[in-house]
């Protein structure tokens, strides 16, 4: 990564961060339980939850990301130093999003990924907010806002997917075949 890439990023954080920060204040309480696990199974017949299911089940945080597409706290989130192995997967859907293979350390405060574990699994939108043009990720089944991908990542893909874990749930790789997930202990095999 070229040392001078994340100086813009940064100084419109700074700008405008105030202002999210303000958004989200009180809403990162390490009390509040996440939504219980969803079922693992994929595409087939997923109907996405309703608004009062969503609220109910997803902290305030979570419903804040996922369905309004606010930006939780750096370095005060569940996942951003997370070095467990497993996947991460659409905290409303059950959807496999990423996996802790492709997972480094950005130095932003959020999770990210060098690439997603099926590209088919994310949708992109630009995103125009702030007085920049980014390119925001949302899940493919329940369209929930995840985070955005930048250009300033580490080889393979030179890619950042920088993603707000509140959007996400994690699936240590142990309990991956008991929670459905058991075809992607392949990600593994070469640890």
């Amino acid at each position: 990564m070229q040392p001078g890439k994340l100086i813009f990023p940064v100084l419109i954080f700074s700008l405008f961060g105030a202002g999210l920060l303000a958004i989200n204040a009180g809403a990162t309480d390490p009390e509040q339980p996440h939504a219980p696990p969803l079922p693992a199974g994929h595409t087939d017949g997923y109907i996405k939850p309703t608004e009062a299911e969503l609220r109910a089940t997803l902290t305030p945080l979570q419903y804040e990301v996922t369905q309004e597409e606010a930006t939780e706290r750096a370095f005060d989130n569940p996942y951003w130093d997370n070095k467990q192995a497993g996947i991460y997967v659409d905290i409303v859907s059950g959807e496999p999003l990423f996996s802790s293979t492709d997972k480094f350390k950005s130095g932003t405060g959020w999770p990210s990924f060098t690439q997603p574990i099926d590209e088919n699994a994310l949708v992109e939108h630009t995103d125009t907010r702030f007085f920049m043009k980014r390119t925001e990720l949302k899940s493919q089944l329940a369209q929930s806002h995840l985070g955005h991908v930048f250009d300033d990542g580490p080889q393979p893909t030179g890619l950042r997917y920088c993603i707000n874990s509140a959007s996400l749930r994690f699936v240590p790789k142990e309990e991956l075949e008991a929670a459905g997930y058991g075809q992607y202990l392949y990600l593994f095999e070469q640890e």
